[in-house]
C-alpha cells in the first residue's frame, strides 16, 4: 500500500524519533486522515527489523478494526490478548491487546520484561490512565508510539507526562486544504438552551444534567433541524440514552426518518447498515459513535453533548469529515449554550490553535447565527480581528516602552511584527519545553537581537531561535532592523527582506536619521 505524502512523513519521523534515542513519541492525526493506516505500517516495518508489537486499545472495536487494517494494509496477522484468548505460543509477530486485559498483575506475570520491542497505542489521549502506565511500566525497555487525533491543550500537557515528543502533527485546516477531508461549514443555530444548572464532574458536563437540562427543548432543536438537514444524513450525539430515545421519537413525529443506537442494541449492526444504506437519514446515539465507526457518506454532525473536552469534541465532528462522492461539504450545528462558562467547545476549536481567535470566532459566529460560514474563512477573519486588537494594545505598550532605552527587540513585538500565530498562541507540552530557557539560549536571544527577559520556557526560546535560524537562511530582516524601523512607525517590517530594510535604514541615516519626505512609514509597504 502506497501512503499519502503526510503518512510517509509520519512514519519517517516516528523512526527519526526512535533512532535518535527518543522512546516514547506521539502522532497526531485528525479522525478520518488513516492513523489506523501508519500505525499498520510502521508495525509492518518493526516487525521487518526483527521486532515483536504490541498494539493497546481501551475497546474491542478499536482492536478489530486494527487487526483488519494491518491485515488488509500489509498481510500481516495477528495474535490477540484479550479475557480467554492469549497470543503466548502464536507465531505472529503482531499482537492486538485489551489494556484492561493486560493491566491484570497475574496476566503481565507471564510475559518476560522484553518480550514486546514496541507498544503502540491507539486513541493516545486515553494513556495518561493507571491502567496504560502499568503496561508501560512492565515492559519498560520498549519503544512505544501513541496515535491519536487533534487533542486539547490539557490532554497534551497531561500527554506530556506519558511521552517525550511529538514526531509529527497534520492539523485538520491543513487536512482540508491538502483534499484529504470534507470542508466543514457551522452554523450557530439562534436557539439559547439554559445550561445554568448542568455541574461539572471529571473535567466536563455532567450528562445526567445535561440531559435534564436539553429536554425541554428537543422539540425546538427538532423545529430548527428541518431548516438545514432535511435533505442531509446526519448523525446526533445526545447525553443519555433516555434522551437520544426520545429525541429520534421526536424528529419521526417532524418528518425525519430517525433511527437510535446504544450499548445495549441487540440490533446495533442491522441499524447501523440500514442508515448507511440510507433507510434512515438520522442516527441518534449516546456517545456510543466517538471512535470506531466510519460511515463517510454523513454530512451533518449534530452536537447536543456540550464538551468541555477538545478532543472529545473533534471525535463527535469527525465521524462526518470523511470525503465522500457528490459530499462537497460537513455542515456543523451549533448551538448557543447559555452558560458562564468560556471553555464550551465550539467549531473554533476544530481550528484555532489559539484560544483568543477561538472566543473571536465564536463571537462572530453568534452574531451570524442562522448563517452557514465555512470555518477555514471564519477563523481568518477572527484571526485578522485579534490581530488588530494586539497591534492597538501592542502600540500603547510600545508607547510606555519608548520612555525606557531598548537596544533589543521585545519578543511580543517580534511576533506581531513577524505574524508569527504559532508563536502567539504557543503553550508549552513536554517536561523540556516547561523547564526555565537556558542560559546558552539567552545569550544567543541576546546576541540575536531580542530580549529574553520576557520569555518564560525553554520551549518558547528554542521555537523563536529556529524561526530566527529560518529567517535568516531566507534573507528577511533582522529583530535590529525592526526595532530601527518600526521605532519610526514603519509597520509589520518582520514580513520584508534584509536587504530592503537595509536600503531603508540607510537612506534614514543619510537623511540624518530623519525619514525622507517622500516616504510614508504607515503606507510603506517593504
Amino acid at each position: 500500500m502506497k501512503l499519502r505524502p503526510y503518512q510517509q512523513e509520519a512514519k519517517d519521523a516516528i523512526f527519526s524519533d526512535w533512532e535518535d534515542g527518543i522512546k516514547k513519541t506521539l502522532l497526531v492525526l485528525p479522525t478520518g486522515c488513516g492513523k489506523t493506516i501508519v500505525f499498520a505500517m510502521v508495525a509492518e516495518e518493526c516487525v521487518r527489523q526483527g521486532n515483536r508489537v504490541l498494539i493497546l486499545a481501551h475497546r474491542g472495536e478499536l482492536l478489530d478494526q486494527a487487526a483488519d487494517k494491518i491485515a488488509k494494509a500489509t498481510g500481516l496477522g495477528c495474535a490477540v490478548e484479550k479475557a480467554e484468548e492469549t497470543c503466548l505460543g502464536s507465531w505472529f509477530r503482531i499482537v492486538v491487546g485489551s489494556v484492561q486485559s493486560m493491566m491484570r498483575e497475574k496476566r503481565l506475570k507471564r510475559f518476560p520484561q522484553d518480550y514486546f520491542d514496541t507498544i503502540i497505542i491507539d486513541e493516545a489521549h486515553h494513556s495518561i490512565s493507571d491502567s496504560y502506565k502499568r503496561v508501560l511500566e512492565h515492559f519498560g525497555e520498549a519503544k512505544v508510539l501513541g496515535v491519536t487525533a487533534t487533542p486539547d491543550r490539557g490532554d497534551m500537557q497531561n500527554l506530556g507526562s506519558v511521552f517525550d515528543n511529538l514526531a509529527y502533527e497534520y492539523t485538520l485546516p491543513k487536512a482540508i486544504k491538502e483534499g484529504y477531508l470534507s470542508p466543514i461549514k457551522a452554523v450557530t443555530i439562534p436557539l439559547k438552551i439554559d445550561m445554568s444548572g448542568v455541574g461539572v464532574q471529571g473535567g466536563d458536563f455532567k450528562a445526567g444534567d445535561i440531559g435534564t437540562a436539553l429536554d425541554p427543548y428537543l422539540r425546538g432543536i427538532a423545529e430548527e433541524m428541518k431548516n438545514y438537514c432535511m435533505d442531509k444524513k446526519t448523525v446526533a450525539f445526545l447525553p443519555l440514552v433516555k434522551t437520544s430515545q426520545k429525541f429520534r421519537d421526536i424528529l419521526n413525529e417532524n418528518g425525519f426518518r430517525a433511527a437510535e443506537v446504544n450499548g445495549e442494541s441487540q440490533d446495533r449492526a442491522e441499524v447501523l447498515a440500514d442508515f448507511e444504506a440510507g433507510r434512515y437519514n438520522v442516527l441518534c446515539n449516546s456517545m456510543l459513535l466517538t471512535e470506531g465507526w466510519d460511515c463517510p457518506s454523513v454530512d451533518c454532525i449534530v452536537v447536543l453533548r456540550p464538551t468541555k473536552v477538545r478532543s472529545l469534541y473533534c471525535q463527535m465532528v469527525g465521524r462526518g469529515t470523511r470525503l465522500h462522492p457528490g459530499k462537497n461539504h460537513l455542515l456543523l450545528l451549533d448551538f448557543l449554550w447559555h452558560t458562564e462558562r468560556h471553555e464550551l467547545c465550539h467549531p473554533a476549536h476544530l481550528i484555532c490553535d489559539s484560544e483568543e481567535v477561538a472566543q473571536k470566532m465564536t463571537e462572530n459566529m453568534e452574531k451570524d447565527a442562522g448563517c452557514p460560514l465555512d470555518i477555514e474563512e471564519a477563523e481568518k477573519a477572527a484571526a485578522e480581528d485579534v490581530v488588530a486588537q494586539r497591534e492597538e494594545a501592542l502600540a500603547k505598550q510600545l508607547a510606555e516602552m519608548k520612555r525606557r532605552k531598548k537596544k533589543l527587540v521585545d519578543p511580543l513585538q517580534f511576533e506581531m511584527s513577524i505574524q508569527a500565530e504559532d508563536l502567539a498562541g504557543y503553550v508549552p507540552a513536554f517536561g523540556w519545553e516547561m523547564a526555565p530557557p537556558s542560559d546558552k539560549q539567552k545569550q544567543t536571544l541576546e546576541k540575536l537581537g531580542i530580549m529574553p527577559d520576557e520569555i518564560d520556557n525553554a520551549g518558547k526560546a528554542a521555537k523563536i531561535l529556529d524561526r530566527l535560524g529560518k529567517r535568516r537562511d531566507e534573507g528577511l530582516t533582522t529583530p535590529k532592523q525592526i526595532r530601527c524601523l518600526e521605532k519610526y512607525g514603519f509597520q509589520h517590517v518582520g514580513t520584508w527582506q534584509f536587504e530592503t530594510a537595509k536600503r531603508l535604514i540607510d537612506r534614514i541615516a543619510g537623511n540624518g536619521w530623519r525619514i525622507p519626505s517622500d516616504i510614508n512609514p504607515a503606507e510603506y509597504r517593504g
